[in-house]
C-alpha cells in the first residue's frame, strides 16, 4: 500500500471518529419539558393545582418548573429514570470556608431527587448530566462546591430498580446573570432525552 493511499485511509478513519464523537456530544436530541402527573397534589392537599386558572392549563402544554418531576430514558433499553427538581437556591453559601465563588459570580444550588423507574441499574456521575441557562442563552456546567442548603449529590451514584438519590448540584454563574432553565440528561449528558426545568 502506498503512503498516499495510507494518508487517505487515516484521514477517511479519522472523519468517521470526529463525526462519531460530534454525534455523542450532541447530548439531548429530543427536549422533555411536560412534567409527569403529580402524584403529591393529593400530598399538598391540591394547593398548587388550585392556584393555576383552567384557562391557562387548557391554553398551553404545562412546562415543568421547580417540585416537578420527569420522566428521562438512558441510552441503554430499560435505563429510565423519575427527576425532580427539588428546590432551587440562588446565591448558595459556601457551608466549606475556603471555599467561595469568583470574584463577580455567585452559585446556584438545585436539589435533585433522581427514582430508578427502568429495569437497569443505575450508575453514574449526575452533575456531569445537568446544566443551566440564563435568560441570554449562556450554559453553565455544575462545579464542585458544598453549599449551606443541604448535602451534596454523590459523584458515584448507583441505583437498583426503585432507589432513590437526594442530593445539591452546584453551578457558577456571573452576578448579573438572569438564570432561565436547569437541564439534566442520563449518561453524563449523553442520552438523547434531556429534561429542562423553567427557573423564572
Amino acid at each position: 500500500m502506498s503512503n498516499y493511499s495510507r494518508i487517505r485511509l487515516t484521514a477517511a478513519a479519522a472523519a468517521v471518529i470526529g463525526a462519531l464523537t460530534i454525534t455523542a456530544c450532541g447530548t439531548g436530541d429530543t427536549v422533555v419539558d411536560k412534567p409527569k402527573a403529580k402524584a403529591s397534589a393529593n400530598a399538598d392537599s391540591g394547593q398548587k393545582a388550585a392556584k393555576k386558572p383552567a384557562a391557562k392549563a387548557s391554553a398551553a402544554p404545562e412546562v415543568a418548573e421547580a417540585g416537578d418531576t420527569l420522566a428521562l430514558k438512558g441510552m441503554e433499553v430499560g435505563s429510565k429514570l423519575d427527576v425532580t427538581v427539588v428546590k432551587v437556591v440562588d446565591n448558595a453559601k459556601s457551608s466549606d470556608e475556603f471555599m467561595a465563588p469568583e470574584s463577580g459570580n455567585r452559585w446556584i444550588a438545585v436539589q435533585f431527587r433522581l427514582v430508578n423507574t427502568g429495569t437497569k441499574a443505575y450508575s453514574d456521575s449526575p452533575q456531569n448530566g445537568a446544566q443551566v441557562a440564563d435568560d441570554q442563552g449562556q450554559q453553565f456546567q455544575s462545579t464542585f462546591a458544598d453549599v449551606t442548603a443541604g448535602p451534596s449529590m454523590s459523584s458515584d451514584v448507583s441505583l437498583k430498580p426503585g432507589a432513590k438519590a437526594l442530593g445539591w448540584v452546584v453551578f457558577e454563574v456571573p452576578k448579573a446573570s438572569k438564570m432561565a432553565t436547569v437541564q439534566f440528561a442520563m449518561d453524563s449528558g449523553f442520552a438523547e432525552e434531556t429534561g429542562e426545568w423553567k427557573l423564572s
